[in-house]
Protein backbone atom coordinates (compact mmCIF):
# COMPACT_ATOMS: atom_id res chain seq x y z
CA UNK A 1 0.00 0.00 0.00
CA UNK A 2 3.07 2.50 0.73
CA UNK A 3 5.04 1.32 -2.10
CA UNK A 4 7.22 4.32 -3.12
CA UNK A 5 6.77 6.23 -0.17
CA UNK A 6 8.90 7.20 2.69
CA UNK A 7 8.57 7.65 6.58
CA UNK A 8 10.62 9.25 8.92
CA UNK A 9 10.08 8.32 12.34
CA UNK A 10 12.06 10.07 15.02
CA UNK A 11 12.84 7.73 18.12
CA UNK A 12 12.27 4.73 16.44
CA UNK A 13 15.63 2.65 17.13
CA UNK A 14 13.38 0.71 19.66
CA UNK A 15 9.83 0.44 21.64
CA UNK A 16 6.70 2.29 20.22
CA UNK A 17 9.01 4.27 17.22
CA UNK A 18 10.82 1.07 15.95
CA UNK A 19 7.10 -0.47 16.22
CA UNK A 20 5.47 1.81 13.99
CA UNK A 21 8.75 1.89 11.66
CA UNK A 22 7.94 -1.83 11.39
CA UNK A 23 4.43 -1.74 10.34
CA UNK A 24 4.71 0.97 7.79
CA UNK A 25 7.95 -1.17 6.01
CA UNK A 26 5.85 -3.83 6.03
CA UNK A 27 3.61 -1.93 3.48
CA UNK A 28 6.48 -1.16 1.59
CA UNK A 29 7.79 2.12 3.07
CA UNK A 30 11.29 3.26 3.08
CA UNK A 31 12.06 4.03 6.17
CA UNK A 32 14.46 6.83 8.13
CA UNK A 33 14.97 6.02 11.71
CA UNK A 34 16.43 8.08 14.51
CA UNK A 35 18.13 7.30 18.19
CA UNK A 36 20.05 7.21 20.16
CA UNK A 37 21.73 3.47 20.84
CA UNK A 38 22.17 0.53 18.70
CA UNK A 39 20.79 1.19 15.28
CA UNK A 40 22.59 -1.59 13.29
CA UNK A 41 19.91 -4.27 14.76
CA UNK A 42 16.92 -1.79 14.31
CA UNK A 43 18.21 -1.30 10.47
CA UNK A 44 18.51 -5.14 9.58
CA UNK A 45 15.02 -5.11 11.55
CA UNK A 46 13.68 -3.13 8.63
CA UNK A 47 15.65 -3.92 5.85
CA UNK A 48 14.44 -7.37 6.17
CA UNK A 49 10.85 -6.47 4.96
CA UNK A 50 12.88 -5.54 1.68
CA UNK A 51 12.62 -1.88 1.75
CA UNK A 52 15.62 0.14 1.87
CA UNK A 53 16.34 2.11 5.33
CA UNK A 54 18.65 4.85 6.66
CA UNK A 55 19.37 6.27 9.97
CA UNK A 56 20.02 9.76 11.23
CA UNK A 57 21.01 10.38 14.80
CA UNK A 58 19.66 13.50 15.36
CA UNK A 59 19.23 14.77 18.88
CA UNK A 60 15.99 16.14 18.33
CA UNK A 61 16.28 19.17 20.95
CA UNK A 62 18.95 20.85 18.63
CA UNK A 63 17.22 22.36 15.34
CA UNK A 64 20.08 22.18 13.70
CA UNK A 65 20.46 18.34 13.86
CA UNK A 66 16.81 18.25 13.31
CA UNK A 67 17.45 20.64 9.90
CA UNK A 68 20.08 18.45 8.86
CA UNK A 69 17.95 14.69 9.24
CA UNK A 70 15.29 16.18 7.16
CA UNK A 71 18.25 17.40 4.43
CA UNK A 72 19.69 13.97 4.67
CA UNK A 73 16.26 12.23 3.93
CA UNK A 74 15.31 14.29 1.20
CA UNK A 75 18.63 13.51 -0.48
CA UNK A 76 18.12 10.07 -0.22
CA UNK A 77 15.17 9.29 -0.75
CA UNK A 78 13.71 12.79 -2.30
CA UNK A 79 11.35 13.89 0.21
CA UNK A 80 9.84 12.59 3.43
CA UNK A 81 6.09 11.41 2.49
CA UNK A 82 5.26 10.48 6.32
CA UNK A 83 6.66 11.62 9.23
CA UNK A 84 5.72 10.28 12.60
CA UNK A 85 7.29 12.36 15.52
CA UNK A 86 7.31 10.08 18.13
CA UNK A 87 10.74 11.52 20.14
CA UNK A 88 10.22 11.92 23.61
CA UNK A 89 11.37 11.43 27.54
CA UNK A 90 10.45 11.42 31.03
CA UNK A 91 10.61 13.17 34.13
CA UNK A 92 8.86 12.76 36.94
CA UNK A 93 8.37 15.30 39.73
CA UNK A 94 6.37 18.05 41.51
CA UNK A 95 6.67 21.53 40.12
CA UNK A 96 8.63 22.95 42.64
CA UNK A 97 11.35 20.36 42.88
CA UNK A 98 11.01 19.96 39.10
CA UNK A 99 14.35 20.61 37.16
CA UNK A 100 14.33 23.89 34.67
CA UNK A 101 16.52 22.00 32.27
CA UNK A 102 14.53 18.97 32.75
CA UNK A 103 11.78 21.00 31.79
CA UNK A 104 13.42 22.16 29.13
CA UNK A 105 14.76 19.33 27.33
CA UNK A 106 11.22 17.94 27.37
CA UNK A 107 9.78 21.25 25.57
CA UNK A 108 12.36 20.81 23.23
CA UNK A 109 12.11 17.00 22.74
CA UNK A 110 8.73 16.05 22.82
CA UNK A 111 6.69 18.87 21.53
CA UNK A 112 8.99 21.84 19.87
CA UNK A 113 10.96 18.56 17.55
CA UNK A 114 7.69 18.35 16.28
CA UNK A 115 7.47 21.63 14.74
CA UNK A 116 10.74 21.48 13.24
CA UNK A 117 10.33 18.62 11.62
CA UNK A 118 6.57 19.79 10.30
CA UNK A 119 7.77 22.99 8.91
CA UNK A 120 10.68 21.65 6.86
CA UNK A 121 8.31 18.28 5.74
CA UNK A 122 5.29 20.61 4.99
CA UNK A 123 6.74 22.39 1.78
CA UNK A 124 7.11 18.66 -0.32
CA UNK A 125 4.15 17.56 0.96
CA UNK A 126 1.95 20.27 -0.33
CA UNK A 127 4.02 20.17 -3.64
CA UNK A 128 2.97 16.79 -4.17
CA UNK A 129 -0.51 17.25 -2.62
CA UNK A 130 0.20 14.30 -0.27
CA UNK A 131 1.73 13.75 2.93
CA UNK A 132 0.99 12.09 6.74
CA UNK A 133 2.24 13.83 9.62
CA UNK A 134 1.42 11.57 13.04
CA UNK A 135 2.43 12.79 15.88
CA UNK A 136 2.51 10.42 18.38
CA UNK A 137 0.73 11.83 21.82
CA UNK A 138 -0.83 9.94 25.10
CA UNK A 139 -3.24 9.80 26.91
CA UNK A 140 -1.24 12.54 29.30
CA UNK A 141 -2.22 15.24 25.74
CA UNK A 142 -5.93 14.78 26.75
CA UNK A 143 -5.99 14.28 30.74
CA UNK A 144 -3.08 14.79 33.56
CA UNK A 145 -1.03 12.81 36.25
CA UNK A 146 0.66 14.70 39.20
CA UNK A 147 4.07 14.69 38.94
CA UNK A 148 4.25 14.58 35.42
CA UNK A 149 3.60 18.37 34.64
CA UNK A 150 6.49 18.76 31.25
CA UNK A 151 5.46 15.65 29.87
CA UNK A 152 1.63 16.63 30.22
CA UNK A 153 2.02 19.96 28.67
CA UNK A 154 3.98 19.20 26.38
CA UNK A 155 1.73 16.09 25.08
CA UNK A 156 -1.15 18.62 25.32
CA UNK A 157 0.54 20.43 23.50
CA UNK A 158 1.07 17.76 20.66
CA UNK A 159 -2.66 17.78 20.42
CA UNK A 160 -3.21 21.46 19.67
CA UNK A 161 -0.22 21.37 16.91
CA UNK A 162 -1.88 19.02 15.40
CA UNK A 163 -5.24 20.38 15.28
CA UNK A 164 -3.76 23.44 14.07
CA UNK A 165 -1.84 21.95 11.28
CA UNK A 166 -4.87 19.57 10.33
CA UNK A 167 -6.52 23.15 9.65
CA UNK A 168 -3.57 24.78 7.67
CA UNK A 169 -3.72 22.03 5.37
CA UNK A 170 -7.83 20.99 5.57
CA UNK A 171 -8.11 21.67 1.43
CA UNK A 172 -4.56 19.63 0.55
CA UNK A 173 -3.79 15.96 0.07
CA UNK A 174 -2.03 16.38 3.67
CA UNK A 175 -3.24 15.32 6.91
CA UNK A 176 -2.34 15.74 10.29
CA UNK A 177 -3.39 13.54 13.52
CA UNK A 178 -1.96 12.75 16.86
CA UNK A 179 -2.08 8.90 18.55
CA UNK A 180 -2.73 8.86 22.06
CA UNK A 181 -1.62 5.31 23.77
CA UNK A 182 -2.40 4.44 27.42
CA UNK A 183 0.16 2.14 28.97
CA UNK A 184 2.41 0.54 26.47
CA UNK A 185 5.03 -2.43 27.59
CA UNK A 186 8.11 -0.32 26.35
CA UNK A 187 11.43 -1.03 28.51
CA UNK A 188 10.95 2.29 30.47
CA UNK A 189 7.44 0.71 31.47
CA UNK A 190 9.02 -1.80 32.75
CA UNK A 191 11.28 -0.92 34.65
CA UNK A 192 8.64 1.09 36.76
CA UNK A 193 6.70 -2.33 37.27
CA UNK A 194 10.02 -4.26 38.29
CA UNK A 195 10.83 -0.84 40.77
CA UNK A 196 7.50 -0.84 42.29
CA UNK A 197 7.89 -4.51 42.73
CA UNK A 198 10.70 -4.39 44.57
CA UNK A 199 9.91 -0.94 46.22
CA UNK A 200 6.23 -3.03 47.61
CA UNK A 201 8.01 -6.62 48.00
CA UNK A 202 5.21 -7.94 45.93
CA UNK A 203 5.58 -10.29 42.51
CA UNK A 204 5.97 -8.46 39.00
CA UNK A 205 2.75 -9.69 38.04
CA UNK A 206 1.04 -8.03 40.67
CA UNK A 207 2.89 -4.81 40.13
CA UNK A 208 1.92 -4.74 36.71
CA UNK A 209 -1.73 -5.22 37.60
CA UNK A 210 -1.50 -2.04 40.09
CA UNK A 211 -0.19 0.03 37.73
CA UNK A 212 -2.79 -1.05 34.97
CA UNK A 213 -5.54 -0.54 37.45
CA UNK A 214 -4.81 2.54 38.47
CA UNK A 215 -5.34 4.51 34.67
CA UNK A 216 -6.17 1.72 32.74
CA UNK A 217 -9.84 0.03 32.22
CA UNK A 218 -8.80 -2.99 30.19
CA UNK A 219 -5.73 -4.12 32.24
CA UNK A 220 -4.08 -4.49 28.93
CA UNK A 221 -0.80 -3.11 27.30
CA UNK A 222 -1.31 -1.33 24.33
CA UNK A 223 1.09 -3.24 22.26
CA UNK A 224 3.34 -1.55 19.53
CA UNK A 225 1.64 -3.56 16.42
CA UNK A 226 -1.41 -1.96 17.04
CA UNK A 227 0.24 1.40 17.47
CA UNK A 228 1.95 0.14 14.18
CA UNK A 229 -1.73 -0.76 12.29
CA UNK A 230 -3.41 2.46 13.68
CA UNK A 231 -0.43 4.50 11.51
CA UNK A 232 -0.53 2.22 8.70
CA UNK A 233 -4.57 3.31 8.54
CA UNK A 234 -3.68 6.72 9.10
CA UNK A 235 -1.40 6.93 6.05
CA UNK A 236 -4.02 4.87 3.87
CA UNK A 237 -6.43 6.11 1.26
CA UNK A 238 -9.78 5.47 4.16
CA UNK A 239 -7.97 7.68 6.26
CA UNK A 240 -7.78 10.74 3.55
CA UNK A 241 -10.36 12.56 5.67
CA UNK A 242 -9.28 12.08 8.99
CA UNK A 243 -7.99 15.17 9.78
CA UNK A 244 -6.98 16.96 13.66
CA UNK A 245 -7.73 13.79 15.84
CA UNK A 246 -6.42 12.80 19.12
CA UNK A 247 -7.23 9.04 18.49
CA UNK A 248 -7.21 7.26 21.74
CA UNK A 249 -5.58 3.89 22.17
CA UNK A 250 -5.43 3.48 26.20
CA UNK A 251 -7.91 0.90 27.13
CA UNK A 252 -10.30 2.69 28.39
CA UNK A 253 -8.09 5.63 30.47
CA UNK A 254 -9.84 8.66 29.10
CA UNK A 255 -13.08 7.51 29.06
CA UNK A 256 -13.21 7.63 32.37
Amino acid sequence: MLKGKTALVTGSTSGIGLGIASALAQQGANIVLNGFGDHEAPKAQIAAYGVQVDYHGADMSKPDQIEDMMKHAAARFGQVDILVNNAGIQHVANVEDFPADRWDSIIAINLTSAFHTSRLAVPAMRAANWGRIINIASAHGLVASAGKSAYVAAKHGIVGFTKALALETATTGVTCNAICPGWVLTPLVQKQIDDRAAREGIPVSKAQNELLGEKQPSLQFTTVEQLGGLAVFLSSPAADNVRGVAWQMDGGWTAQ
